[in-house]
């Protein structure tokens, strides 16, 4: 060791040591720098890269050889041959370039080592190559353990030099193995020179040609650092485009919507700005962390190529763990060893599509409006309550809940006043139950209450419905008014009234609508004798539905006649239904079939067209009166339709007549009256029908100047009959003369009346003594202007000849 330290500081130049050091650190610096690039590529790319390296650390350990050897003096005359310098650089590039190639083919300590032991015999080749070209005056003399001691000291650093940089992906491995290896190759060269001793000799002549140190060392220090140099650049070159494309595919991931990130042997490699805001960290912090930590899949199995698998991703700070859907992809370009194994995975945030999927499913089975469970899931929960039942030994009974004034809440006020009151109707229920009973809503004011009881269940059901009806009746309050309740119940029992879910609703149901024949604010028990009664009313109304539809009713028109002298002045429109298979349908019967389904503002409407395109028709300018229903008469479009009917039709306004029955005013007084006074604005003449069977009738009479007033044919009949009615009657017609507003007396059939009628100033008489209810074309007697000289048969003719139909 003391020889290689004297003849390094005795006979060496330093300085040139020194330089020959640099080199040898720039170049084996260089030599790992693209070691890094060429560990990542594969085929063509990785035997550019692997030429170059071996070409870059050949050419350095060769040039640190010769300007180590040209700083060593001897104090002789040397020189160099030209062949053995040419011959130990291309052992350098070969044995540098296989070394490399060698550590490269698999990261391993045994490759580590076997690519060392390449290297360090490379560079000792190179070495003592080197050497025999070197001529000098004298003998030189070898000592053997010293040159294995140089030999082992390059395998070791060269060895030492590829563990440390392992895949020298940063620059500080990079700089820690190129030192390393290049503290192997001085120590090689420097303990293989302290192995010399030179005997001079005089005798031994050294040519003119052969290569001069100066000469050497600018030739080597110019050719080296030319292929150091454009190592550098390739390298250079080559990241700065990596950065760009990195940067451009970096740009775009971080815009996507979806997070991104990179795994290679289960450990994140990259990621995206989104996966980065899912996880809560900072790239930094993610960088060669377990993907395991974070994301959890829905099975075990490892993720393959082009698979959509579903998880869970947890946040760093411990939150709620994120449903997400993976998507993933192996990003290998068949180029570069350092994408063998690179998985992208796109991890998409299911939050929100599960949180639409969840209210999808919660609107599938409840009502959009009140959150009570809908028709689908009272089968289901009603299935499964009957399933309970029958295995425990509790008993059921099954409510059927029908609100009494939300059609007028809804038509009077408007549809957000009903809404309320579904709302508000909605609340109270589930307040009076408790699990396992349960309220569904079946759709517009019909509510279905499930209740499963441990005692005596009519006992029971009966206890709940008498609840229901009081929390229902209180009146609801929108927009700082009151809006009336009240609801009417039908049970049904189980399994008395049915063993099916089917059977125990049809049965309710039926309960139903015997609670509401029957004046509605109560709860009624099924009985199977009602049954078919109530299946007949519904039949009818599905066959009236129908014939509205098909326009198959008629419009049958009584006349009204002046009581002075008996003409007929005008007609009342009197609907008839001709039923196919059940004969001529009364009145009375279809009547409250319509009121109760719905269907009396379909039916008014289309009166109201064919009574006023019949008058029209007419040659004599006759009125014609048509009945309005409570709910017509308080439908704010009213005023609209009739002047529309009026418009298409062309009947003048003044020969229409709409008569109203007190009752009709009372469901919204202010709407009605308002409704009358915008009618009066059109021209149309108001009547009030059955008068004197209402209960404000004076009030009524006082707040609206009716046209006409109809004495009701329940105190017409009895004149003569009954003392009290014929005062009615006379008590009537004094208060219309006093109110100058003119009386019609209903239901006339005989002379008498007539006479007493007469005698009173009665203004029109209508019945059966004028003339019956009759279609259209029977009235041309009535309605010809060609007719109306001829008298109309009189009413003493009528009654004679009813007489002797009688008898």
């Amino acid at each position: 060791m003391l020889k290689v330290l004297t003849c390094l500081t005795t006979e060496h130049d330093l300085r040139l040591v020194v330089v020959a050091g640099l080199i040898c650190f720039a170049a084996c610096f260089t030599a790992f720098r693209l070691y890094s690039r060429m560990r990542g590529a594969r085929g063509v790319v990785r035997a550019a890269w692997l030429l170059l390296t071996g070409l870059v650390s050949g050419s350095g350990v060769w040039a640190t050889h010769f300007i180590a050897m040209v700083a060593y003096s001897p104090g002789l005359k040397t020189g160099y041959s030209p062949a053995g310098t040419l011959l130990s650089l291309m052992i350098a590039v070969l044995f540098m370039a296989g070394g490399f190639a060698v550590a490269s083919a698999q990261r391993s300590r045994t490759n580590d080592l076997a690519g060392g032991l390449i290297l360090g015999v490379g560079v000792a080749a190179m070495h003592y190559t080197g050497m025999s070209a070197f001529v000098t005056q004298g003998f030189v003399q070898w000592e053997q353990a010293t040159i294995a001691a140089s030999v082992l000291a390059g395998v070791v650093g060269a060895a030492g030099a590829l563990q440390l940089a392992g895949r020298a992906r940063s620059l500080l491995r990079q700089l820690g193995g190129g030192l390393l290896l290049t503290l192997g190759i001085c120590a090689l060269h420097f303990i293989g020179m302290g192995a010399i001793t030179i005997v001079p000799d005089p005798s031994i002549d050294v040519p003119d040609q052969m290569l001069s140190g100066a000469v050497l060392t600018l030739a080597v220090s110019s050719i080296t650092g030319m292929i150091i140099l454009g190592g550098l650049g390739a390298v250079a070159i080559e990241s700065s485009t990596s950065r760009s494309a990195l940067d451009r595919i970096r740009r775009l991931a971080n815009a996507a919507y979806e997070g991104i990130v990179v795994v290679q042997d289960g450990r994140i490699n990259d990621a995206n700005a989104a996966f980065c805001q899912l996880v809560g960290l900072e790239l930094d912090a993610l960088l060669r962390a377990p993907l395991s930590g974070l994301l959890t899949l829905d099975t075990t199995a490892s993720i393959r190529e082009g698979e959509r698998r579903e998880g869970v991703l947890q946040p760093a700070d411990g939150g709620r763990a994120i449903p997400v859907e993976v998507f993933s992809r192996l990003m290998d370009d068949g180029a570069r060893r350092e994408t063998s194994g690179l998985t992208v995975l796109a991890v998409r945030d299911l939050r929100e599509r599960r949180s639409a999927e969840e209210k999808i499913r919660y609107l599938a089975e409840h009502d959009g409006l009140t959150g009570l469970p809908n028709r689908n899931s009272l089968q289901t929960r009603l299935a499964a309550a009957l399933d309970r039942v029958e295995a425990s030994g509790e008993s059921l009974s099954l409510i059927c809940i029908d609100l009494d004034h939300f059609k007028e809440a809804n038509d009077l006020h408007g549809h957000l006043a009903g809404d309320a009151l579904l709302v508000e109707a909605a609340r109270r229920l589930q307040d009076s139950l408790t699990a396992p009973s349960f309220a569904a809503r079946l759709g517009g004011d019909e509510f279905i209450v499930v209740q499963v009881a441990a005692g005596d269940q009519p006992a029971a059901a009966a206890e709940l419905a008498g609840r229901l009806l009081e929390a229902l009746s209180a009146p609801a309050v929108h927009e700082g008014r009151d809006l009336a309740m009240g609801a009417s119940l039908g049970v049904s029992l189980f399994p008395h009234d049915g063993r099916t879910a089917e059977a125990l609703l049809a049965n309710a149901d039926m309960a139903l609508y015997r609670a509401k024949e029957g004046g509605r604010g109560a709860y009624r028990f099924f009985k199977r004798e009602m049954d078919e009664t109530i299946r007949e009313r519904r039949t009818l109304a599905r066959e009236l539905r129908q014939a509205i539809i098909d326009e198959a009713l008629v419009v049958h028109y009584q006349p009204l006649a002046r009581a002075a002298d008996g003409e007929v002045c005008g007609f009342e429109a009197l609907v008839r239904w001709n039923h196919p298979t059940r004969g001529m349908v009364p009145p009375l019967e279809f009547i409250p079939v319509a009121e109760e389904n719905g269907l009396i503002a379909q039916l008014g409407e289309w009166v109201l067209r064919r009574a006023c395109a019949d008058a029209a028709s007419w040659e004599r300018p006759l009125r014609i009166a048509v009945n309005l229903s409570p709910l017509q008469l308080n439908q704010p479009n009213l005023p609209i339709l009739v002047h529309e009917v009026l418009v298409q039709t062309g009947l003048s306004p003044k020969r229409l007549e709409l008569e109203v029955t007190e009752s009709a005013l009372f469901k919204d007084y202010q709407r009605a009256l308002d409704n009358l006074r915008r009618l009066k604005a059109l021209g149309v003449r108001i009547a009030m029908d059955d008068f004197g069977t209402g209960f404000s009738s004076l009030s009524t009479l006082q707040s609206f100047p009716f046209d006409k007033i109809k004495i009701d044919k329940s105190f017409v009949e009895n004149i003569h009959r009954h003392d009290r009615a014929t005062v009615i009657v006379r008590a009537v017609l004094g208060l219309g003369r006093s109110l100058d507003i003119p009386c019609v007396a209903e239901g006339v059939e005989t002379q008498e009346q007539i006479d007493f009628l007469r005698g009173e100033d009665c203004a029109e008489l209508q019945g059966y003594a004028i003339g019956r209810p009759a279609a259209v074309d029977t009235l041309s007697a009535w309605t010809l202007a060609s007719k109306a000289a001829a008298s109309p048969p009189s009413v003493v003719a009528d009654e004679k000849a009813r007489k002797r139909k009688r008898a």
